[in-house]
């Protein structure tokens, strides 16, 4: 992950921000090479359903006002795939389509960046896993929605603490300021996010595996929404620190 704006006599926050880089690489990869080891019990066709439609949706993106990230539409996938499936077949799912998110749209690939999204991704998306399937006390466990809810957060945190922290160490931004401006804007879709892999999950009992395609005409037609709304209300509500990002991005 690297900065859109650049400051040369700022070396020591430049250095801070590679060495928390390199520390979520290892930290992911470490995930990573835990959960593809565990033992799994594959649905293929569901698996293969999940995976094909987390892609597709992974291009479904927005740019973020005032942050070199984006947001795509692919959540959903990721909590049903974390919700049905194993470990390793829920950080395949996830990982592959935030390498998929990452690619640029006619703009040079920045490697760094792309790992850094993947890494961070592999540890929140495990983190979440572990939450909607492994919580409890005892035989006192809450019920589903209470979980989905618990992990749902765990993703969310997971994936923009990291981004915010990066933020903070290459802009010179207050770390709880930057992620005030991710929250903002991202949270309201964790929640719609939350409440559509519920009534997917639930749908499920009747239409089967094949719920998930039925669920990506409804994340389209968000995509568009957040389209609309982005490209003409937002850039006069950011802070200033958001807009100077905004400007040099070309925004």
């Amino acid at each position: 992950m690297s900065s859109q704006i650049q400051t040369a006599s700022n070396e020591k926050m430049q250095w801070s921000a590679k060495m928390f880089v390199t520390a979520i690489a290892l930290c992911g990869l470490a995930v990573l090479g835990y959960g593809l080891t565990q033992q799994h019990h594959s649905d293929h066709a569901r698996f293969g359903c999940l995976l094909l439609i987390a892609l597709i949706a992974s291009r479904l993106k927005l740019k973020l006002p005032g942050l070199t990230g984006t947001m795509s539409v692919n959540l959903p996938f990721i909590l049903i795939s974390a919700a049905w499936l194993s470990l390793p077949e829920v950080l395949v799912i996830a990982c592959s389509s935030t390498v998929i998110q990452s690619l640029p749209k006619g703009q040079k690939l920045i490697p760094v960046r792309v790992l850094f999204n993947f890494c961070s991704m592999a540890i929140a998306v495990a983190l979440a896993w572990f939450v909607l399937n492994h919580s409890g006390f005892g035989t006192i466990r809450p019920s589903h929605q209470v979980l989905l809810a618990l992990a749902t957060s765990t993703l969310f945190l997971g994936n923009t603490v990291p981004v915010a922290m990066v933020i903070s160490l290459t802009e010179k931004v207050s770390a709880v300021k930057a992620w005030n401006g991710i929250f903002h804007w991202s949270f309201p879709y964790y929640v719609l996010s939350a409440g559509v892999t519920s009534l997917a999950t639930s749908a499920s009992h009747y239409t089967g595996w094949q719920t998930p395609v039925l669920t990506l005409p409804i994340m389209f037609a968000v995509y568009h929404s957040y389209r609309s709304y982005f490209g003409h209300k937002t850039y006069q509500t950011l802070p200033a620190w958001a807009k100077a990002r905004a400007q040099s991005a070309g925004a």
